[in-house]
């Protein structure tokens, strides 16, 4: 649920951007949508995914061929071309409805995997989709709570105030008197997931198997990510749970609110919660209005999001401006609990490790950290993994902690990711999301916040808390090389022994590169494709003499006119035969 504005004249409210149609609108708007037809068929829809998958494949396919750029190709050529491909992306992943929707949002989160030219336009997604009928709300409302909806409600709001793709929001009275609203999902919305997530798991497949995009790619794994997190954001019985776990967490704190759920009102598919109406906290100057102070209200912000990650290990995965209103005490009001993420209790120890591989400048260390962590998977040959990581702690850390900036480090780092063999987990991309998401909304209350800043005094008690003190961090930090030394020292023998024995197996397969080699079989594989376009250019031009002599004139000019293609990769393979050459 998207923050109420606390303004009654308000005609809409927005969530994740997403403006609440008006009845007039809601008619206009329904039929821009195949998806929303009550007689939209699963064969249309199969026809529909497929047409824009085959698209996309297509346009993925010519980014990659340099005789597609008009007038030669360059990096800018590419760049331009793929921010376009980046709006069509959006515009059709919109057209496509819910499920596609919050994918594109998903992977919004994933610059390690896409280009950030495609990155930054699925951010702005939004769920710009028609509201569905009062009719249809009262239908479900009715079915899943076993009762008329006069007999649960004493007033209930036809014109719902927000509206997104998985569900929409009615404000209601409950006969108690207590003002709540209603989120009530969208009909029919698990059979076009169901539908939908079958058709994406066959594209996941042959992303997989893609001699290109699936080198190092786990989109078996990414496939999968996703439809949990789908499935669970379509389950409101467990987005309550959610709201009452996260509302336990805070209940010592005054200075952050979490609607409560009326779970007697409440079923997978609706979701009653106490009406909590608040200031938007980007509405910058309904802020000011009220009397709040926007740079206490932005180091709030950080330090509700730093509690729930270090203190909680259960943090709020989409906490941006649509999720986090002000009430007029200056308290935070959190909404929206679909998506969350965990975790692990232990994590202290392993972020302290982190600390002291990014303050040593070890990239060793960093990665198994960050293994350790999940923040990265494991791949056979981890060697790109640590030279990139020391590349951007060799470049990238020199200035002091409080100075950095989250945006720029999670930049980098994604810079560094991407289209090398290997990923980051969900958990992870949602921490960086929402790090630079929060950056961004502190920054915006107040131009000189720095989210390290904040971040600091909680990086010490970390390092601090691990034994009460820092003094016996770093004593137990040199007790940790002490033994790792040791501990190395003493399996050695045995290392050098499994070692002997995998090459008595054959298990142990070692690489060895040539450059020499490579320059001779890629000049070899040039030299036979020279051979097989001189060869059909031989062919054309003969056939158009033969033509030519019998009196087909017309035909031996197509033929002969033919023969130019072959004709043109030939002199072009040969220059880059030729540069092949100079270079070496």
């Amino acid at each position: 649920m998207s923050a109420l504005s606390s303004n009654p004249q308000s005609s809409l409210v927005k969530k994740k951007g997403a403006s609440v149609p008006r009845s007039i609108t809601q008619l206009e708007t329904a039929e821009k949508y195949r998806w929303n037809r009550e007689n939209y068929s699963i064969t249309r829809r199969r026809f529909d995914i497929w047409r824009f998958v085959l698209s996309l494949l297509f346009r993925f396919w010519r980014n990659g061929k340099k005789w597609s750029y008009q007038g030669g190709f360059t990096e800018e050529k590419l760049a331009a071309r793929r921010k376009i491909q980046a709006v069509w992306i959006r515009e059709n992943l919109l057209n496509l409805g819910p499920t596609f929707i919050k994918v594109g949002q998903l992977f919004s989160t994933r610059a390690d995997l896409f280009p950030v030219e495609y990155v930054e336009e699925l951010s702005k997604l939004q769920d710009e989709v028609p509201a569905f009928t009062y009719e249809q709300v009262s239908k479900i409302i009715e079915k899943d709570l076993g009762k008329s909806l006069s007999k649960l409600f004493r007033n209930f709001d036809p014109v719902p105030i927000a509206a997104a793709s998985l569900g929409q929001v009615h404000k209601a009275k409950l006969h108690s008197g207590e003002e709540v609203v209603v989120k009530v999902q969208r009909p029919g919305l698990k059979q076009l997931f169901t539908i939908d997530l079958a058709i994406l798991k066959k594209i996941a497949y042959y992303f997989q198997n893609h001699p290109r995009w699936g080198k190092g790619r786990d989109w078996i794994g990414i496939y999968e990510e996703c439809c949990k997190i789908l499935w669970q954001e379509t389950d409101y019985l467990n987005e309550g749970q959610n709201a009452d776990t996260f509302r336990r967490n805070f209940r010592g704190e005054n200075w952050v609110k979490v609607p409560r759920v009326y779970w007697r009102y409440t079923s997978p598919r609706v979701l009653t919660l106490e009406y909590l109406p608040g200031i938007k906290i980007s509405h910058y100057e309904g802020l000011e209005a009220a009397g709040l102070d926007r740079k206490l209200l932005a180091k709030l912000g950080a330090k509700a999001y730093l509690c729930q990650l270090l203190n909680d290990g259960f943090f709020h995965a989409d906490p941006h401006p649509g999720n986090i209103a002000v009430d007029t005490d200056g308290s935070l009001i959190f909404y929206d609990f679909g998506m969350m993420g965990r975790i692990n209790t232990n994590v202290r120890e392993k972020l302290m490790d982190t600390l002291f591989g990014i303050a040593q400048k070890d990239g060793d260390r960093v990665v198994s950290s960050l293994v350790a962590l999940g923040a990265l998977s494991p791949t056979d040959d981890m060697g790109p993994v640590r030279r990139s990581v020391q590349f951007m702690l060799d470049n990238f850390m020199d200035k002091p902690f409080e100075e950095q900036s989250i945006a720029e480090i999670s930049d980098d780092l994604y810079e560094i990711a991407y289209d090398q063999p290997f990923r980051f987990p969900a958990t992870f991309t949602f921490v960086m999301r929402a790090f630079s998401t929060l950056e961004g909304v502190g920054k915006g209350l107040d131009p000189n916040f720095n989210f390290m800043e904040v971040a600091q005094p909680f990086a010490l008690d970390l390092v601090a808390d691990m034994d009460g003190n820092t003094s016996n961090s770093i004593i137990d930090e040199i007790t940790r090389q002490a033994t790792k030394v040791s501990n190395t020292a003493l399996s050695l023998p045995r290392r050098i022994d499994d070692t002997i024995e995998k090459l008595d197996r054959g298990d142990i397969r070692l690489r060895v590169r040539s450059v020499e080699s490579d320059r001779l079989l890629r000049r070899l594989g040039m030299m036979q494709m020279a051979t097989n376009y001189s060869v059909f250019l031989s062919a054309l031009v003969i056939c158009g003499t033969l033509l030519f002599i019998n009196g087909y004139i017309k035909i031996g000019v197509v033929v002969i006119l033919l023969g130019l293609v072959p004709g043109w990769a030939f002199i072009r393979l040969l220059r880059r035969i030729n540069r092949l050459d100079n270079m070496f």
